[in-house]
């Protein structure tokens, strides 16, 4: 049966957009907590006179700790439930966030660090906690178009960093009347952690793991991976599970490769306008920027996970393919890009193509792989390796960085072609339990 067949019981389209909406703000709030520190990155390097290897290490070594969190945390979620590991996370990701806005009256490279490792770890529960909530109210061949639809309200954490922190920095008038100075740097990450606490006591009323708990039982009847009612999956049936199916990896290994082209675009995008062309933060251009990279990324997410769904009845693997080499197309052309415009165009055109793969690789592979029972493992495995491949490219491209920028695009490229040569490899092979 197709998305536009599909008849639900009365209420439950509502109480889905309900309990949809809320846990998208929550992972909104998250990405308000991870992506601050790309528009703080010069100003705490100014301040305490760090080289762009000193930051990237803060980068790295989070991403490095989100990686690890995403498969433990992954297994543990399966077993939690989707609601109890976002507020998990949630908690984790308040706390260190406060705590490195106040690390900012010591300045230790240790101490950030470490704090932002930790924030890595806890705000890991985020994914798989959502994924794991959808992939029990959603169909099998409606997971790509709303993991896209999902990459849309997330990039609005990106969107409202990009915008508001921008204005954090340089300073702003409050609806017309009040004159808010320019703050120093730490407000972008205490402010972030106030909106988070906010949203997670929503989330605690209102939000259900599964239809079921909601009052809606048999919703998706017929598809094999809703069969079983119960969402908690024992830890070691999980494990074998995800671990043994060959698939996974393949997905996982692509997916490294999207994270190290998101993650050179998304930590560094701020820093490269405000070194290579003098561009201002407060500025007309970058605001555009700023609302652009995300916007894109959002339309690049919902385009190609209803193509996935419609055009390929629900196969990711072929759309992901055509977006990588696209992307290694775009890269090589924003090579030779020497002026301001033309590089702001490629910088979207760039996040466009990674962020295609971002949700079709991560949310809607992993629901089709893993199922209500199992999809915050299979999340976690997939997920993980996004960030494990970006920390390690982010370590690696500090050291260019600090000789200079000219190596910036060159050093993508490889990722976007060994990322569409394997997608291409399982072109025609079906991820979920029902196409197996």
């Amino acid at each position: 049966m197709t998305f536009a067949q599909r008849k639900f019981p009365p209420g439950f389209r509502p109480r889905r957009g309900l309990n949809w909406g809320i846990v998208g703000l929550m992972y909104t709030s998250f990405y308000l907590c991870r992506y601050n520190l790309p528009l703080a990155n010069k100003a705490i390097a100014d301040e305490f006179h760090f080289s762009k290897s000193d930051m990237s290490s803060i980068i790295s070594a989070q991403l490095l700790a989100y990686a690890i969190g995403q498969i433990v945390n992954g297994l543990l979620t399966d077993r939690l439930g989707g609601k109890r590991a976002m507020l998990i996370g949630a908690a984790g990701t308040v706390t260190m966030n406060l705590l490195f806005g106040a690390s900012s009256f010591w300045g230790f490279l240790w101490l950030f660090v470490v704090l932002r490792s930790i924030d890595g770890y806890v705000q890991a529960f985020g994914a798989p906690g959502f994924i794991k909530i959808n992939a029990a109210w959603f169909g099998q061949t409606e997971r790509g178009t709303f993991a896209g639809i999902f990459g849309f309200m997330i990039n609005l954490g990106r969107l409202g960093i990009n915008y508001f922190g921008a204005a954090l920095l340089a300073g702003f008038t409050f609806l017309g009347m009040w004159q808010v100075p320019a703050l120093h740097w730490r407000w972008l990450f205490w402010i972030p952690a106030g909106v988070a606490s906010l949203v997670a006591v929503v989330l605690a009323l209102v939000v259900k793991d599964t239809p079921e708990e909601a009052g809606f039982a048999g919703v998706h009847a017929g598809e094999a991976d809703h069969s079983d009612p119960d969402i908690h999956g024992e830890i070691a049936t999980v494990f074998k599970r995800i671990v043994g199916n060959p698939l996974v990896w393949i997905i996982a290994l692509a997916y490294a490769c999207t994270g190290a082209v998101r993650q050179c675009i998304d930590q560094w995008f701020p820093r490269y306008f405000q070194e290579v062309y003098n561009l201002e933060l407060s500025s007309a251009r970058f605001q555009w920027l700023g609302f652009l990279i995300p916007f894109v990324a959002s339309s690049g997410s919902l385009i190609s996970g209803i193509i996935s769904d419609r055009v390929f009845q629900g196969r990711r693997a072929p759309v992901a393919a055509w977006i990588y080499f696209i992307e290694v197309c775009v890269i090589l052309v924003a090579t030779q890009v020497q002026s301001l415009n033309w590089a702001l165009v490629f910088f979207v055109l760039i996040s466009f193509t990674a962020n295609s793969t971002h949700s079709l690789l991560g949310p809607a592979a992993a629901m089709d792989i893993g199922g209500r029972k199992m999809a915050g493992f299979a999340s976690g495995v997939i997920d993980s390796f996004q960030y494990f491949g970006a920390s390690l490219a982010l370590k690696v491209l500090g050291y260019f960085l600090d000789k200079s920028w000219d190596s910036y695009f060159y050093f993508m490229v490889p990722f976007g072609v060994i990322g569409g040569l394997l997608m291409f490899a399982i072109r025609n092979r079906a991820l979920g339990k029902n196409n197996a």
